[in-house]
């Protein structure tokens, strides 16, 4: 972290809190760190693998905080964030393998379906639904399949969590954050062992941010407890078409390529 210049040190500082404050809320928090951390210059793979250091901060202070007020129980959870832990160790060993280009061409199209979704669905607020699966087949199918994106690719995994928690686990919109918490804690944990083996950690400059996200995301899960569905919901979907953009400002990304723009 010597190496870096003052001002990159306090765009890395800022860049992690206000990404705790978001992902507490609505996830997304990688569209904001990942981009500053190759802003000031760091390399790909050890960008990737130093998010993840910072990125169990943000989801360990949110989880923290949801459980302390009740929105999710810890030790019932527990079989399913292991799960989750499972599929983001097998998504980092397998990134090594499976071609970047396809995720980027599939993610805009899955957000922007994520986002219209949580537009236009009415009645979505902290009022627990009918569920459409049990929660046994829940972490057994969905649950690890998101958490081996999640090592694997990463941005969307929290957009991609709650519309399970939603849609089929029938959880009101406030309790879907604190669960995608927790799931996401999981998958990061998985992921972050697999990185450490690779080496590919810069181990200060991910403290750093650790330490602002976890500060970032006490704000952010307060506040989303404090307002619910009214600020998650919103918020959810400006992420969401935020990183769609992102996606599709890139010159190389495959769906541009194709289309020739």
């Amino acid at each position: 972290m010597s190496d870096l210049a003052p001002h990159l040190i306090l765009l890395l500082a800022a860049a992690g809190f206000f990404a705790g404050f978001v992902d507490a809320i609505a996830g997304g928090g990688g569209l904001i760190t990942v981009p500053a951390m190759l802003i000031a210059g760091i390399p790909p793979l050890q960008t990737l693998g130093t998010n993840k250091v910072q990125s169990v901060f943000g989801a360990a202070s949110a989880t923290i905080a949801y459980a302390r007020k009740g929105h999710v129980n810890l030790r019932e959870q527990l079989p399913m964030a292991l799960m989750a832990v499972m599929g983001g160790a097998l998504g980092a060993a397998l990134a090594t393998i499976v071609p970047g280009h396809v995720l980027r061409a599939i993610m805009p199209v899955l957000l922007v379906a994520i986002a219209i979704y949580f537009a236009l669905k009415p009645n979505l607020d902290d009022i627990d639904r009918h569920r459409r699966i049990t929660p046994f087949i829940f972490g057994l199918t969905l649950v690890p399949a998101i958490g081996v994106y999640d090592g694997l690719f990463g941005p969307g995994t929290g957009s991609f969590l709650m519309l399970g928690f939603v849609s089929l686990a029938g959880f009101g919109m406030l309790k879907a954050t604190a669960h995608t918490k927790l799931l996401n804690l999981g998958s990061n944990i998985g992921a972050l062992i697999v990185f450490v083996s690779f080496g590919a950690i810069l181990w200060k400059i991910g403290l750093m941010m650790g330490v602002c996200q976890f500060l970032g995301a006490q704000l952010g899960s307060r506040l989303a407890m404090r307002t619910g569905a009214r600020l998650i919901k919103p918020l959810l979907v400006v992420v969401c078409i935020a990183f769609t953009i992102k996606l599709l400002a890139d010159p190389t990304n495959p769906i541009r390529v194709w289309l020739g723009v």
